[in-house]
């Protein structure tokens, strides 16, 4: 029996130090959901909560189908952290009741469309939530980008921000789109506001 561990085998994308780096992100997959509005508010944790549901439901329905596999098969998965897509604002102060973003959950290669959708329809069956009719899997390459581990408060990221501006101006890159990309290692609710930790990233040419 093999457990695919994300940590030990993603180690370039998630072993990032406090210090800004340049990745070449491959094309990965996820299960997503899109939504608007204050991040502290119910519907953010509403959407966070339908995305793991159906996360797990993906991962026992692997470990299911790989039961009688021979021990040199990849038979399970630890499951990805949360990840947020923002879309920057126009506005020069921030206005979290305008915010827009994609909440996913990274998938390994192995996982495919068709086992996507049993999970789906094995969740709605268990669990009436209407947010479940918009979560969608996508493939999504993001290519060359600057990334950096922030640590404590979400509401401190613009200093690590900073630290990837001066970064990209040093070598000469340039930031493309109107958004960057939050990877959340800590649980937020077990872990206190100091020690979360968060994976910012963008891309750039």
């Amino acid at each position: 029996m093999m457990k695919y561990e994300w940590r030990k085998e993603e180690k370039n994308l998630y072993g990032v130090r406090q210090t800004p780096i340049i990745v070449d992100v491959p094309k990965q997959k996820f299960i997503m959901i899109k939504g608007e509005g204050d991040p502290n508010k119910a519907d953010f944790s509403d959407r966070i909560s339908a995305l793991y549901s159906l996360a797990y439901t993906i991962k026992m329905l692997f470990k299911a189908s790989m039961k009688n596999k021979s021990d040199d098969k990849i038979t399970d998965f630890t499951v990805y952290p949360l990840e947020g897509l923002w879309e920057k604002g126009d506005e020069k102060a921030l206005d979290k009741s305008k915010l827009k973003y994609s909440l996913m959950i990274k998938q390994p290669n192995f996982i495919t469309q068709d086992i996507f959708i049993k999970a789906f329809e094995n969740v709605k069956k268990k669990k009436t939530n209407s947010l479940y009719d918009e979560i969608s899997f996508e493939e999504i390459k993001e290519g060359k980008a600057i990334q950096i581990l922030h640590v404590g408060s979400y509401d401190d990221e613009p200093k690590s921000f900073e630290q990837m501006k001066e970064f990209a101006r040093k070598f000469n890159l340039t930031r493309t789109g109107n958004f960057h990309r939050e990877i959340y290692l800590s649980n937020k609710n077990r872990t206190s506001e100091e020690k979360q930790k968060t994976i910012l990233r963008y891309t750039v040419r």
